[in-house]
This record gives structure tokens, sequence and C-alpha cells, in this order.
């Protein structure tokens, strides 16, 4: 307890590595903004929104500034995390004027596969112990992500800012993705364009449906489990018809993993393990991605780690 209000002899003088990510995705989405123009439909709660997020940053900068500790650079990298559940529904703002591309690629899933696998697998394996294990699997990504965030606080401190930048850094890249790939996920689509023609794989093109649209399929599997019910909650508090493609569940999560590894972390990432493995299955059984999807969301997590790693090699946390 002593070593987290412990004043630092030497304290950061500017802002950490992720600031300047969420500050160069702030510069980044409001030319976004101003492409769109009128298209937006809420434009002046966004910029206010953004403006609001630069003094959280500046805020927290100036605490700790006052009292530069373990205490306060943890909540200048926490705060950052939480704020990313503002970030993620502002992706549909961004890219729900564009012509939605589900159709391309639930025709290159049924080329590849011979079939939906986000319609097969739940409709094969409806059974309620694979249902809510996949439910779990599925939210343990956020308890995944504070778990890691915590090895390095507590136990690789002097790469606690660096590991930090990698997960939040990995976001952004994905919220970028987003913003200029309008692509919605199976459970939108398909509501859209009615199961019938998806299981026929007849698959049309629905232009910016998504614009003033917002419904969805209901979740498959064991309806009265727990699993169920907290994927449910998540769906209900912050789901879009956005960001499906790559899967940043399944590449931040990689991204977790990886990180595991290099903290030495051997009984963190046995733990986390069959959690990864569960989140990685659910994301098509819950039908909120292709099965393209996932294997994208493994691949550039991959190289978005090793990407990110080496960019914040000098990164250390004092």
């Amino acid at each position: 307890m002593k070593r987290l209000f412990k004043i630092e002899e030497t304290p950061r003088r500017g802002l950490l590595l992720l600031e300047w990510t969420v500050v160069a995705y702030i510069v980044f989405s409001l030319l976004q903004m101003w492409h769109i123009g009128s298209a937006l439909a809420h434009p002046y709660d966004m910029f206010w929104g953004r403006m609001r997020m630069l003094a959280v940053i500046i805020g927290m900068w100036a605490v700790y500034r006052l009292v530069p500790c373990r205490f306060t650079m943890a909540l200048r990298v926490f705060i950052q995390l939480a704020m990313l559940g503002w970030w993620y529904p502002d992706t549909y703002e961004l890219n729900r004027s564009l012509n939605n591309l589900d159709h391309l690629f639930a025709q290159a899933e049924q080329w590849i596969f011979g079939c939906q696998p986000s319609l097969e697998f739940s409709a094969r394996m409806p059974w309620p112990v694979l249902s809510e294990l996949l439910d779990v699997g599925y939210v343990s990504y956020y308890p995944m992500m504070v778990a890691v965030m915590l090895l390095f606080f507590f136990y690789r401190y002097e790469e606690f800012a660096r590991c930090s930048f990698v997960v939040l850094t990995s976001f952004f890249l994905y919220y970028v993705i987003f913003d200029l790939l309008p692509v919605a996920g199976p459970t939108f689509y398909f509501q859209a364009i009615g199961l019938e023609n998806a299981m026929q794989g007849h698959f049309p093109a629905i232009g910016n449906y998504f614009d003033t649209h917002r419904e969805c399929m209901q979740l498959p599997g064991f309806s009265d489990g727990i699993g169920y019910w907290m994927v449910e909650i998540a769906h209900l508090a912050g789901e879009r018809p956005t960001a499906a493609f790559p899967s940043s569940h399944v590449g931040v999560a990689t991204v977790c993993m990886l990180l595991s590894v290099h903290g030495r972390a051997r009984k963190l990432f046995t733990v986390l393990l069959p959690f990864y493995v569960l989140l990685c299955f659910a994301t098509v059984y819950i039908q909120a991605h292709y099965a393209v999807d996932a294997i994208a969301g493994l691949i550039t997590g991959t190289l978005f780690y090793f990407l990110l790693m080496w960019v914040s090699r000098r990164e250390t946390t004092v």
C-alpha cells in the first residue's frame, strides 16, 4: 500500500503514449466528421464529447503531476480503458451513412465454408452446457483485459505503461477500421435480409439500411442461463450494427494472451487460455461475427501486438 502512494522521484513529464493514441484518434475522427458533414446524426454531441475526452486527458495528467505516484498513474490508464465503452458505439455514428458491406462478407463466408457457420454452429449444437460455456467465454473478454493490466501494474510495473499502450492502441486501430468499413455482422445483417435468404445463400446489398435500423436477431443458445443473460445485457447496453470485421474481441484477447506470455505469467496464461478459446468460438456461436471475422481478429491481433510492442519498446513506467 505504501508503494501505491509513494511519490516518485523522477515522475513522467509529458503524456503517456496511450494518451497520445487517444489524441490521435480524436484528430482522425474529427477529420472524418468534417468529411461526412451534414450526414452525421449528432455532430455537436460528437464534437463536444471529444472535447470532454481531451479535458479528461489533461485533467488526469495534471492530477498525476500534482501527486506523482502509482495510484495516480493507474487512474490515468484505467480511466482511458473505461472510456472505451464510449468510443465503441461512436464507430456506428461514423459509419452508419456508408453503404453496408455485409453482403460481401456473407458471400465470402459461403464460398469458403459452403454455409454460414454463425447459423450452423448454434443450430447444430444448441446444448445448454456448451451455450453457457461459450457465453461465459464471450463476457470474459472484459475481466481478461483487467487481469493482464493488473498483472503488469503489480508485478511488472516498469512495463505497465507499455502494456497499457499496446492494449488501448489495439482498440483504437480496430476503431479506425470500423469507422471506415461498415460491416454489421450476422445478427444484424440476417435480421435485415431475412433468415430464409441467408439459409438459401442469397445475400443482397442493403445500402445504408443501418443508418436508420438497429434490429438484430435473438441470441441463440440456452436462454435461461446466467451466461446468456450476461451476453444479452452487454448487447442491450452497447451493441450497434458496426464493428464486425475484424473481430476486436478475438483480436484484443489475442493481444492479452501474448502480453501474459511476455510478462512470464504462466499461471495467469493457464487460467485465461480456456476462456480465450471459448471466446474465439463464442463470437461466431452468438452470431456477432462471421467466421472470417474471428480469423481476421486472430491475425490482426497478433500483428498489432508485435507492431505495438516494437513501437513502445522504450516506453517505461518509473
